[in-house]
């Protein structure tokens, strides 16, 4: 089943190799691509969007803040934070969030293992 993933990042080159990683790994699912916080929440309501991926350094709200707006009206959405900065604080709030942590560089590896898990956990959520 093809989903519709949204990639959140202020960096058009960090946007470009997320597309272009998952391009290579679901060729089959929807991109949507946002900016900034204010930009993803509106692809959010508006997209129907299955699965986000979100950078933590933006500016406006971080990333961390936009997955806690998410998970109030999608609880149960897959997401992921990706980002460079691996401090075990950023981490360990992704994780209260329910959210993967994925580090950049972004590999093909780590993508694709995370949208695997995701899309076991719509087809589930699905039954």
């Amino acid at each position: 089943m093809a989903h519709k993933v949204l990639i959140v990042d202020d960096s058009k080159l960090a946007r470009m190799v997320m597309a272009s990683s998952l391009r290579r790994i679901r060729p089959d699912w929807t991109l949507v691509e946002a900016t900034n916080s204010d930009e993803a929440l509106a692809a959010v309501a508006k997209e129907s969007v299955d699965i986000a991926l979100v950078d933590f350094n933006m500016p406006g709200i971080d990333g961390l803040e936009l997955l806690a707006r998410v998970r109030t009206a999608y609880p149960a959405m897959p997401v992921a934070v990706v980002s460079a900065n691996m401090q075990d604080e950023i981490i360990s709030r992704a994780r209260e969030l329910n959210a993967a942590f994925i580090a950049k560089p972004l590999t093909d590896e780590a993508l694709g293992s995370f949208l695997s898990g995701a899309a076991l956990r719509l087809k589930t959520a699905a039954r």
